[in-house]
């Protein structure tokens, strides 16, 4: 087993409720700053209901009602005290659909610097949005462009974009959602090669469909099931030499 260092997140008997529908039950994990950790598991089995809780993304679900505690840095992020705007600076979000702005290229990466005052003026914004474009791989590409309309730009691109606009504030945990799976295999490797580069910079956790794809990206994973995690660990051991019934039949194929 990898040594796990201080956890950067850890969520603890976490219980979520949609109305009186339970969608994740007691589910408990540790994020950690030196590992991609990847949530497998079937459609509908949770996995992208608990990535929401870390950064309390269900909060903009009316019925939605998160139960047991999640810590930043041993910080509850679910106190009263927490500011959630700044928690979503902290815990960045990258959604499964591209969602630029309908703005240039530069105002997308531009706009979160901006508004929580992370830039003094022009030319440290330029820093920032040159800075965070190259981390996302993207700076070559659009360079001369920034005016352009971030809409324009194809699939993987776009997507590309919203990481260097996450990565933009600084946070400390990027969230990916099914990041690749609107996208073509070639843009989706350079996700992946992304995922790579970012990594240990970052504490990152990817929902993802594809086990290829958790078997490329991530050191830890963590397989649900019907709303529960049955089993967490190094991916490697999770793949080869999984301990569950549930996760090995999942991982053959016999479900999914």
């Amino acid at each position: 087993m990898t040594d796990i260092s201080t956890p950067k997140m850890t969520a603890r008997g976490i219980n979520v409720f949609y109305g009186d529908k339970q969608a994740i039950n007691d589910v408990s994990i540790d994020i950690t700053q030196e590992d991609v950790t990847a949530f497998i598991g079937p459609s509908g089995c949770g996995k992208s209901t608990f990535l929401r809780t870390l950064n309390r993304m269900n909060d903009t679900i009316a019925n939605a009602r998160v139960e047991g505690q999640i810590a930043l840095d041993g910080e509850d992020i679910y106190a009263s005290s927490m500011d959630v705007v700044q928690l979503r600076a902290r815990v960045g979000m990258v959604f499964q659909k591209p969602n630029p702005f309908p703005k240039s290229i530069y105002e997308n990466v531009a706009y979160g610097p901006r508004i929580h005052g992370l830039a003094t003026g022009k030319a440290e914004l330029d820093q920032i949005v040159e800075k965070s474009l190259r981390r996302a791989g993207l700076w070559d590409e659009v360079k001369d462009r920034l005016a352009e309309s971030g809409t324009a730009l194809s699939g993987g691109q776009q997507q590309r974009l919203c990481i260097a606009r996450a990565i933009a504030v600084n946070p400390e945990v990027i969230l990916m959602d099914e990041p690749c799976s609107a996208l073509d295999p070639i843009a989706t490797a350079k996700i992946e090669e992304l995922i790579h580069e970012l990594r240990g910079r970052y504490a990152i956790a990817i929902v993802t469909h594809n086990m290829q794809q958790a078997a490329r990206v991530s050191q830890r994973t963590a397989f649900f099931h019907l709303g529960t995690l049955v089993e967490y660990g190094d991916t490697s051991e999770i793949f080869t030499n999984p301990r569950e019934t549930r996760t090995k039949d999942y991982i053959t194929g016999r479900y999914g």
